[in-house]
């Protein structure tokens, strides 16, 4: 989400990663060793390059939820806003915990250890995982949460027919993203390459997300929006429905 941007720190899976264990599975196994009981891996020029800056930089990434809380605040309580109830929820790209615990969800996917370390030292069960292969059975889960990972996943569409194959029947899914249409978004895509954090995103606009959801099979798709102004200096945190001037978005499916 826009905190996790402006921080540079992204909520990620990972280049082609390959999460190997006993509960596991494999995507490319011509490009990685395989042990049954850690996580091995090797990618030409680089390792791990989306979740190093976790690594790195874990405790900036928490810092910048407290220096702005009002901004966080408006993002949650615009999530929020689209919430159904629920039993069982997870988190795709849980990070540390910030919206999983405010939002009432236990379990989460997280490839960053130093990320996945934070929330469990808060209580959260993480799994190692990517969204484009989720360790889940069917229809296991009645709410699945994905705050700015939809930006930084290779595969965009697979990721939320994986969401789609472990929802239940009447489950639904709520995407956080940056707006790339937005004042903001505008921003940081001109600035994207600069950036050792976010240079790797693909920003969505609303209209694209509601596409994919439709494509994976959701119906009744629902939006809200928040941060509105051309600089997080002057932004506005009012909420409104639908998802055409805020930069964050959030938007539900439902899965029939």
């Amino acid at each position: 989400m826009l905190a996790y941007l402006t921080l540079e720190v992204l909520e990620c899976s990972v280049d082609h990663i390959n999460w190997i264990g006993k509960k596991y599975f494999t995507l490319n196994p011509p490009s990685f060793e395989r042990n049954m009981d850690t996580i091995t891996y090797r990618k030409e020029g680089s390792v791990m390059p989306r979740t190093e800056a976790f690594e790195s930089y874990s405790k900036e990434y928490e810092a910048w939820f407290e220096t702005h809380y009002e901004l966080y605040e408006a993002e949650i309580k615009t999530i929020q806003k689209l919430l159904l109830p629920f039993e069982k929820g997870v988190e795709i790209g849980i990070g540390s915990g910030r919206f999983a615990l405010p939002l009432g969800i236990r379990t989460g996917i997280e490839p960053s250890k130093k990320m996945a370390n934070i929330a469990q030292a808060k209580g959260l069960q993480v799994i190692e995982g990517i969204a484009e292969k989720l360790p889940f059975e069917d229809e296991r889960y009645d709410f699945v949460l994905m705050v700015t990972t939809i930006c930084f996943v290779d595969d965009a569409l697979q990721s939320l027919k994986e969401i789609y194959r472990i929802l239940k029947p009447g489950g639904f899914v709520i995407i956080g993203f940056v707006e790339k249409h937005s004042e903001l978004g505008k921003l940081y895509e001109k600035n994207r390459m600069k950036s050792r954090f976010y240079k790797e995103a693909t920003f969505y606009s609303a209209k694209e997300v509601i596409g994919l959801l439709e494509e994976s099979g959701f119906k009744e798709i629902n939006s809200c929006q928040t941060l509105f102004g051309k600089t997080l200096e002057e932004v506005k945190t009012d909420i409104k429905e639908g998802h055409d001037e805020g930069a964050f978005i959030a938007i539900r499916g439902i899965k029939q």
